[in-house]
C-alpha cells in the first residue's frame, strides 16, 4: 500500500539538519535534501517541510527516528489509506510524542478504551492506586493529568498544539518539497 504525508520540522538546531536528512533518507531509501530556512519563532533554529509518498506506516518510522533527538519540534502526518486511518505525530522537547488518529475532516478520533481510561483516571481518589500514582507521578507524567477536563485535553493533544502553534504560524508560506520512496 502507498501512503502520502507531510513531515514538518518546526525547529531544529542547525547542527542536526544533516542528521535529520540522513535519518529520513534511511527510511525512504533515497537521498534527501531538505530546504532549511530560519525559524523566526526560535531564533538560531531552522525549519523544513517535506511532502512524502511511501509505504503505509512510514509516518511512524519517521516519528520514531526523529523523536530520539530531544531538541526537535516536529509533526508528521500520514493520510488515510485503504484499511488505515490517517495519523498525526507531534513532538516537542518538553512534552515528548503525541499520536492521534485523524478523521477525514481533520478531527482527532479517540477510541473507546482511551475514553474509558479517562473516566477511570478522572474518578480516582487520593486513597486508591490510581490516585496515588497521580499524586506521585502526575507532575512529571502527562498521562496522569487528573480531572476529566485535563485528561480529555491530553487526549486531544492540547498541550502539544499550544506549544507548536507559534512555530506553525511562523512557517506560513514556507516551501514544501515532494519525496517519493524508491521501493
Amino acid at each position: 500500500m502507498t501512503a502520502r504525508g507531510v513531515l514538518q520540522i518546526h525547529s531544529a538546531p542547525p547542527a542536526l539538519s544533516p542528521h535529520i536528512e540522513w535519518a529520513v533518507a534511511g527510511i525512504f531509501g533515497v537521498p534527501v535534501k531538505l530546504h532549511w530556512i530560519e525559524q523566526p519563532a526560535a531564533p538560531g533554529s531552522l525549519r523544513a517541510e517535506l511532502a512524502w509518498q511511501g509505504r503505509t506506516g512510514t509516518s511512524s518510522e519517521i516519528a520514531s527516528s526523529l523523536a530520539t533527538w530531544k531538541l526537535l519540534r516536529f509533526e508528521v502526518t500520514e493520510e488515510a489509506s485503504p484499511g488505515c486511518d490517517a495519523v498525526r505525530y507531534s513532538c516537542t522537547p518538553t512534552l515528548g510524542m503525541f499520536t492521534a488518529a485523524i478523521s477525514a475532516n481533520g478531527d482527532i478520533m479517540i477510541g473507546e478504551n482511551r475514553l474509558r481510561a479517562v473516566l477511570t483516571l478522572a474518578k480516582a481518589g487520593p486513597g486508591d492506586l490510581l490516585g496515588g500514582l497521580r499524586e506521585l507521578h502526575g507532575p512529571r507524567h502527562p498521562a496522569l493529568g487528573g480531572s476529566m477536563e485535563a485528561e480529555l485535553s491530553l487526549l486531544l493533544g492540547d498541550p502539544w498544539d499550544a506549544e507548536l502553534e507559534p512555530f506553525r504560524h511562523a512557517s506560513a508560506g514556507a516551501p514544501v518539497r515532494w519525496l517519493h520512496a524508491a521501493g
